[in-house]
């Protein structure tokens, strides 16, 4: 899209409904297509049909990813709190054995599943793509199921899940199996269902108790659609998103989000994030991650990712509206409501990487019905839910133009929220670490002065060492996405502070020097566009980051004003067994949670420790120490009276080469 300085323009223009949907075709099962944005006839009785469903459930609830479909991981319990959260104890744990550091027969893993409660049970994927379902007391195992996957990488650097999913039916039929089902995903694009009370297959879904969901991949078909994320549950819909082989290829399997039929399978429909006329010559722009709802509204929001190359866009130069953006649909059709784009041609890889937060908020004396989107970039989007309209002034930042990047044309602005404030600077780099650069003899400086930076959307170049990328790849914010306490409309936002290189070659160059990849570092081909890349963090010889500290913070928000009420730096970096102190913090992985006894609890830091800090204050109250990073979100739930917090501390090697495979959960000593 193509913006001005106007902000009613901007705001016209970023909240695209008609203009978008014409672009956008949803397939209902009928194989009609709904070519505009305005609620159809069936929608509208639909809607008036829909009873009103609290946006924060009336009872505990850790049933998804986030805790609850609003995506607030808020929870009303308030057994522990800020004076008794010192006392918290390990009240049982387990190590699944699904677990590889990669020097083996498997690939390494990457684990960060949410565990939920539900059913009166702890369910909980692995990365060996099993279920566990657990005595939420005592960790004892009730049932599990191995899907026996194939254990590849397939679309990965690493074996990788997040969680699994629960829908129950809302009148269950007695001596019926699957009324209460549990879904796990795995990386070969299957879905299983099974019943939720014994882990035996619900043989009425898919084939057999399994979905292949990669029957659906029929454009550019170059790997399989990887299940890595749980679906999300809306009412009788399962709503799924896919990831893919990021980096690789300039054309790939087009952004698709299917809904079926929670018990049978079926499909009910599909969104199709790019327009038709493009999707043979690029791809992606899917939802990897998590989404979020709204159930009284009836609309599914989807943070979708960029399209296809990453760091290229010449064969993608017209308007893609959808890509890099969140766009709500309709859960009943799949009908594109409306969508607010965050970056115009998108070649920062600047995915929408996690479900944004709904949330009711009172901005100068009015009610409005919000959500925040947190992003890679570092920027925190408020948005109207019902409209996708700003809640606060969106104003527009000149950014260069000038590229030496063949066939690539870039925009002159990019859209950049006014409030909150973003947590990182958008226009300058962070300084050489004058430490780091003595311990390398200048080479920090060297790398950092050799390399273009004019701010968050630098042009990518073949010059020098190539384009400092502030924030990283993984963010700024990551899929934890961000926590919320409804009673004082406070939001916790945890975030990266790292720079990461990245040198784009020409093909014939690429080819000649091209060595191997990692998890995000390393050379990627981008097959059949004029570039690959390498991309890697400055570091010295000693591993030091060349830039200065701190490398991560978490935050609280007023969401009244916008405002920042206090910022930390969170966790402590980790190398060669040393930790850093924690003023320098940490790059974080995994989100929050929060409690209405006034806490934070955390894992997601380098050292892997789990912690919880004071909503009102900032302050650090207790940690403790797990077998790798809390990549994860946690879960907070009530068994029997008595509150717990489970961490899954899985490790992720984008931050540390540290795996696990452990369930640790904490409560209070029992009197």
């Amino acid at each position: 899209m193509t913006f001005t300085g106007n902000l009613n323009r901007v705001m016209s223009l970023s909240v695209v409904c008609l203009a978008t949907a014409a672009q956008a075709q949803q397939t209902t099962t009928d194989g009609s297509t709904a070519q505009d944005a305005a609620p159809s006839t069936q929608s509208q009785s639909q809607a008036a049909e829909r009873q009103p469903v609290p946006l924060v459930p009336d009872e505990p609830t850790w049933t998804g990813f986030h805790g609850q479909l609003n995506a607030q991981k808020y929870s009303p319990l308030d057994q522990i709190t800020t004076e008794n959260v010192g006392r918290l104890e390990k009240a049982w744990e387990v190590f699944t054995g699904d677990v590889s550091d990669g020097t083996g027969d498997l690939p390494g893993t990457v684990w960060s599943a949410t565990p939920i409660y539900a059913n009166g049970m702890l369910y909980i994927g692995t990365p060996f793509y099993r279920v566990l379902a657990l005595d939420p007391a005592t960790g004892e195992e009730v049932w599990s199921f191995d899907s026996q996957s194939t254990l590849e990488a397939l679309t990965q650097p690493a074996l990788k899940n997040r969680g699994v999913s629960y829908w129950e039916a809302e009148n269950p039929v007695d001596g019926e199996a699957c009324q209460k089902i549990i879904y796990l995903g795995t990386m070969d694009a299957q879905l299983f269902a099974m019943d939720a009370d014994t882990g035996a297959l619900c043989e009425s879904f898919g084939d057999g108790g399994a979905l292949d969901v990669n029957q659906w991949n029929d454009t550019n078909d170059r790997w399989p659609l990887s299940l890595l994320q749980p679906p999300t549950i809306v009412g009788d819909h399962v709503v799924i998103g896919w990831a893919g082989m990021d980096w690789e290829w300039s054309e790939a399997p087009p952004g698709t989000v299917f809904s079926v039929d929670p018990q049978t399978g079926e499909l009910q429909w599909t969104v199709d994030l790019l327009p038709e006329e493009v999707r043979l010559r690029t791809g992606t722009a899917n939802v990897w991650t998590a989404m979020s709802a709204d159930e009284e509204l009836g609309l599914v929001y989807l943070p979708v990712s960029s399209p296809s190359p990453n760091y290229w866009g010449g064969n993608r130069v017209e308007e893609i509206p959808l890509a890099t953006s969140t766009t709500a649909v309709d859960v009943e059709t799949g009908e594109v409501v409306w969508s607010y784009q965050y970056v115009k041609h998108d070649v920062w890889d600047y995915d929408t990487n996690s479900a944004p937060t709904l949330m009711d908020i009172t901005v100068d004396g009015e009610e409005i019905p919000a959500l925040l989107q947190a992003s890679k970039m570092g920027l925190l989007w408020a948005l109207n839910r019902e409209t996708g309209e700003p809640i606060w002034p969106v104003e527009e930042l000149e950014v260069p133009t000038d590229t030496d990047i063949e066939g690539e044309v870039l925009p002159a602005t990019q859209p950049v929220p006014t409030r909150p404030e973003p947590v990182v600077d958008l226009r300058n780099r962070p300084d050489v670490w004058w430490i780091a650069d003595l311990v390398s003899l200048g080479n920090c400086s060297r790398i950092f002065d050799n390399a273009r930076y004019d701010g968050i959307y630098t042009p990518m170049t073949t010059e020098g060492t190539g384009t400092l990328v502030y924030p990283a790849t993984f963010g700024g914010q990551q899929w934890g996405g961000i926590g919320y306490d409804p009673e004082n409309q406070v939001a916790i936002v945890n975030s990266s502070r790292a720079v990461q290189m990245l040198k784009m070659y020409p093909r014939e160059e690429y080819e000649r020097i091209a060595g191997s990849s990692g998890n995000e570092t390393g050379f990627y081909p981008q097959h059949n566009a004029p570039y690959g890349f390498e991309l890697y963090i400055p570091l010295n010889w000693l591993g030091m980051p060349c830039w200065e500290p701190p490398y991560g913070d978490i935050r609280a928000i007023d969401m009244t004003t916008g405002e920042t009420l206090w910022s930390r730096p969170m966790g402590a970096s980790q190398k060669y067994g040393f930790y850093m102190p924690e003023f320098m913090g940490s790059p974080t992985i995994g989100g929050p949670a929060v409690t209405a006894g006034g806490l934070i609890f955390i894992g997601a830091s380098m050292d892997a420790k789990v912690r919880a800090y004071s909503v009102e204050t900032g302050e650090e109250l207790w940690e403790d120490t797990v077998m790798a990073p809390a990549v994860s979100n946690p879960a907070v739930y009530e068994h029997e009276g008595r509150q717990y917090v489970a961490f899954t501390a899985g490790g992720n090697s984008i931050i540390k080469d540290q795996v696990g495979d452990h369930l640790a959960v904490y409560a209070l000593p029992e009197e």
